[in-house]
This record gives structure tokens, sequence and C-alpha cells, in this order.
């Protein structure tokens, strides 16, 4: 009823029986849901409603962009490709994760490096949203290969696995996280994100520290990159 289509026709559509809906159903189905936009984007790609991504994200960093990175001394940034792969960071950002130790995928570290587990003081939030960030990208570049192969590996993962079938959607990244970091302790960090309007799937996200006691942690790290 909240869809506006019958019944029948919503059981073939939850059967898999009714493959091409139209833009009306589909948008009439996410209302009924309470999808928000990023939802929503999901169920219409998932309809085939919108087209994959033409071509694969851009790996490199314009000039400017990494000039602004290294301006930020006290705000830890770097930026993402299409996979989640760090493709640039600012040296308090390589501080805060610890220089990236074994990949620099984050959703490959989240999972696969213990040290990461130990990083975030509430791990699993961090990981149920970063799985479904990533469940974003891939379902926007399914044959993308570069995605294929981060999802090969972290599927060695039994958390990840267990996640990943839960199937969420977040096209949000958190708001905040907090580090519990070996060398500056406990650090509360907000989070913006930008989208790179130069490079189309290139992500800027830069962390901001909001109370002294964070600053400080802030601070111990950049006197120990000297």
């Amino acid at each position: 009823m909240l869809a506006g289509v019958s019944v029948d026709y919503y059981m073939r559509l939850e059967q898999g029986r009714e493959t091409a809906p139209s833009g009306a159903v589909a948008a009439g189905v996410g209302r009924a849901l309470r999808l928000d936009e990023h939802g929503l984007g999901h169920l219409y790609r998932l309809a085939g409603l919108t087209p994959p991504r033409a071509g694969a994200t851009d790996e490199r960093v314009e000039d400017d962009l990494l000039g602004l990175l290294g301006d930020w001394r006290a705000h830890p940034a770097f930026v993402l490709g299409q996979a989640f792969d760090v493709l640039a960071a600012n040296p308090l950002a390589e501080a805060l994760f610890l220089g990236f130790p074994g990949t620099r995928n984050l959703l490959e570290s989240t999972f696969l490096v213990p040290e990461m587990r130990g990083l975030y003081s509430d791990w699993d939030v961090v990981a149920r949203n970063t799985v479904a960030g990533f469940r974003i990208l891939h379902a926007a570049q399914p044959a993308d290969d570069r995605i294929r192969r981060v999802l090969d590996r972290v599927g060695a993962d039994a958390d990840f696995r267990a996640m990943w079938a839960d199937r969420l959607v977040v096209g949000r990244r958190l708001e905040s996280k907090t580090f519990h970091h070996p060398h500056g302790g406990e650090i509360d960090l907000r989070i913006q994100t930008f989208d790179v309007r130069a490079a189309p799937g290139q992500e800027l996200v830069v962390y901001r520290a909001v109370t002294d006691a964070s600053r400080a942690g802030l601070a111990l790290l950049n006197d120990r990159n000297g």
C-alpha cells in the first residue's frame, strides 16, 4: 500500500521474478522503506535504473591538493580513491594511522591489520560503517578490478563476511571517531568528507580535534614527526 503497487507485484520484486521495475515503482518502494538519499540511490542501481560509473578513478592526486594536505599541520587529512585506497596523506594522518601498516587500503586495514583493530575505541562501529560505504562503491562499479581484488582479500576475514552479509548501505561516513593511539592517547576527532571535483571518485577526508586533550594528542604526534 505504501509503495503504491499490488501485493502480487511486490512479491515478484522480492522474489526476483520482476527484474525491470520502473523509476516510479523504485521511488514508491524507497518511500515505503523510508530510505535516505544513499539508500535510494543504491536501490536505483540494483534496479538497473542508474548506469554504473564509467571508467576507473584517477589515482593521481593533483599537485594543488597535495599542497593543501601539507599545509594542514594541525589536521590529519588524506585522499581516498575508488576502493578506499589512501592515495595521499599528510604527515599527521600518517602518524594517526600508524603509517598505514601492511596496506594503504582502509577496508583491508580495518579487518586484516591487528594494530588497526586496537586503534579504534569502537572498532565494531567503524568496521560496519566502512563495509556499508564500500557496498555503495561496489554497486556503482561492480566490474572494477581493484574493487574486486579488495573484496577477494578481505573476504578471508569472518568478521567482514558477517558484516557484508548484513547488506547495510551507508553513504555518509561516521561524523566522529575516537582513537586509542599508542603515542597520542585517547583522541576524539570530528570528520568531514568532500568529493574532489577535479577527479570524480576521489574523496578528501579531514579530521579535526574538538577537545583540548585531543588537540594535545595530535600535537604529540606532530612532535614525534619532527
